[in-house]
C-alpha cells in the first residue's frame, strides 16, 4: 500500500486546516447579523459537514442564559460587544455554566492584543476579531480538533464525466500516472464504476473485487485488509479496482462509499477517484465531498448543458472552495460539428484547465498496450497538455517549456473553427 511520504519533498495532500471537522456539536451565541451570518455559511462547508452548528443571537449573555443547568457543546462560540475588563468580566461569569471539556471561542470588535492574552489566560481557545471570514472559521475549528501528532491525510481529486464516452475515465488514469511516475507523489487511482470500470484494463492488470469488498464492509477496512485489496503499480502508484461485473447488484449506501475514501486517504498523499457516469446520492454526495473536482466534456451541446449544471452545483454547494477545473477532450474530431472551445469555456464562465485535441491513434495504442498516454508518447502534445493539468492539481511549479508558455487554446492555431 501506497504510504504516507517521508521526503518532505514529496509533501502533499490535504492542507491540516483541511480536515474534515469531526462529530461534534457546536452552538453560537451572536451579536450581530453578519456574524451569525458568516457562521451559517462556515458550517454549510464540507468539512464542517459532520459537525452540528446551531447559530442564535443574544451574545455572552444568552449563552448564560441558556446554559444554566444544561449541558455545554463540544465547542462553544460567543460574540461580545464589550472590550476590556467589561468583556473579561462577562466571559468570567459564563465559564461558571461551562463544562470543563467545552472549548470556547470569543469574537469581539476591538484588536487588542491584552485582551487575547488575559482571555487565553482565562481558558478561552481562541479570540477572534469581527467581521469573519468563513474559511477563517473553519481554519481555527479545524486546528482545534487537529491532533498535532496525527498523520496527514490525502488530498482528493474527483474526476466525472459530463456524459458518457467524454474520456473522464482515460484522463482519471493518466493524471493518476502522472502524479505518481512524474511528480513522485504516492496515488492510488479509486475505480467507483464497479460494473463497467477500466481502471485494470488501462493498467493492463485483472479487474478484482477491491472497492467492491471495501464498500460490502467498510468498518473492516484497516491497514491491512486495504494492502492486501491495492494493486501496486511501481513505487508510487496504487490501483483500487473495481470488479466489472453484472452478477450481482451494486447497492452501497453513500456512507459506505465516505467510508471507504477516508480510509484511502489516510494512508495515500493524492487519491484519484474515477467517478462513473450517472447520478445517484452517493455520486453527488462524493463529488461535493472532494477537494478538487475535474469536469471532462466533449464539445458538443449535450456536454455544454450537463458539465454547466455540474459546475454550477458544486460552485453553489462549495462557495468557499476553489470551483471545478474544466477538461475540453476530443477536441478536432474530422467532420463533426463542434462547438469552438473558446466559446464553449466562457459559457461555462470559468477558465478550461486543459483542452485535449483528438488523436484516436494515440489514445487507441495506450489502451490496446495497457499503457498511459504520457507513458508511451511523453512528447506529445496531449501528454503536455496533461502534465500542466497534474502540475495544477498537485500545485507543482510548472518547468521548462511550460513555465510562461503558449496560451491554452495554442494547439487550435490553423484549425478552423466548426
Amino acid at each position: 500500500m501506497a504510504k504516507m511520504p517521508e521526503n518532505p519533498a514529496e509533501e502533499f495532500g490535504a492542507a491540516p486546516h483541511e480536515r474534515p471537522v469531526p462529530r461534534i456539536s457546536i452552538h453560537a451565541f451572536c451579536e450581530f447579523p453578519d456574524t451569525g451570518a458568516a457562521l451559517q455559511r462556515a458550517g454549510a462547508d464540507r468539512r464542517l459537514s459532520k459537525a452540528h452548528l446551531t447559530v442564535q443571537l443574544g451574545g455572552i449573555n444568552a449563552a448564560i442564559d441558556h446554559y444554566h443547568g444544561q449541558v455545554t457543546p463540544n465547542l462553544l462560540i460567543v460574540e461580545t460587544r464589550l472590550n476590556g475588563q467589561a468583556a473579561l468580566d462577562e466571559l468570567d461569569r459564563l465559564a461558571e455554566v461551562c463544562d470543563p471539556a467545552t472549548k470556547v471561542i470569543v469574537v469581539g470588535r476591538v484588536n487588542d492584543v491584552e485582551l487575547y492574552r488575559e482571555l487565553m489566560r482565562r481558558g478561552a481557545s481562541e479570540y477572534l476579531v469581527a467581521p469573519l471570514e468563513p474559511l477563517q472559521l473553519i481554519e481555527v475549528i479545524s486546528g482545534l480538533y487537529l491532533d498535532p501528532g496525527a498523520t496527514p491525510i490525502g488530498r482528493v481529486v474527483a474526476v466525472v464525466g459530463a456524459r458518457g464516452g467524454a474520456g473522464s475515465s482515460t484522463l482519471a488514469h493518466n493524471i493518476g500516472w502522472c502524479v505518481a511516475q512524474e511528480l513522485h507523489i504516492n496515488t492510488t487511482i479509486v475505480d467507483l464504476d464497479l460494473p463497467f470500470g477500466t481502471v485494470g484494463l488501462d493498467f493492463n492488470d485483472e479487474a478484482s473485487q477491491g472497492v467492491s469488498d471495501a464498500l460490502s464492509a467498510p468498518e473492516r477496512l484497516d491497514d491491512v485488509l486495504l494492502d492486501r485489496l491495492l494493486l501496486k503499480r511501481g513505487d508510487h502508484l496504487s490501483l483500487f479496482t473495481a470488479p466489472a461485473a453484472l452478477e450481482r447488484d451494486y447497492d452501497a449506501v453513500p456512507e459506505s462509499y465516505e467510508a471507504v475514501i477516508d480510509a484511502v486517504r489516510q494512508s495515500t498523499p493524492c487519491v484519484i477517484l474515477d467517478l462513473p457516469h450517472g447520478w445517484s446520492p452517493w455520486i453527488r454526495a462524493t463529488l461535493l465531498a472532494a477537494d478538487d473536482v475535474v469536469i471532462v466534456a466533449t464539445p458538443d451541446l449535450t456536454s455544454l448543458r450537463n458539465a454547466k449544471n455540474i459546475i454550477e452545483l458544486v460552485k453553489n454547494a462549495r462557495p468557499n472552495d476553489n470551483p471545478p477545473r474544466l477538461v475540453i477532450n476530443q477536441v478536432g474530431v474530422p467532420k463533426r460539428p463542434e462547438i469552438p472551445a473558446k466559446d464553449f469555456a466562457e459559457t461555462m464562465g470559468v477558465d478550461p484547465a486543459a483542452i485535449l485535441g483528438f488523436d484516436p491513434a494515440l489514445f487507441g495504442q495506450a489502451a490496446n498496450n495497457g499503457q498511459m498516454v504520457i507513458e508511451l508518447a511523453p512528447k506529445a502534445p496531449v501528454s503536455e497538455s496533461l502534465r500542466r493539468l497534474c502540475r495544477s492539481l498537485t500545485g507543482r511549479a510548472a518547468s521548462g517549456a511550460d513555465r510562461g508558455g503558449a496560451s491554452i487554446f495554442s494547439f487550435l492555431k490553423g484549425k478552423k473553427a466548426s
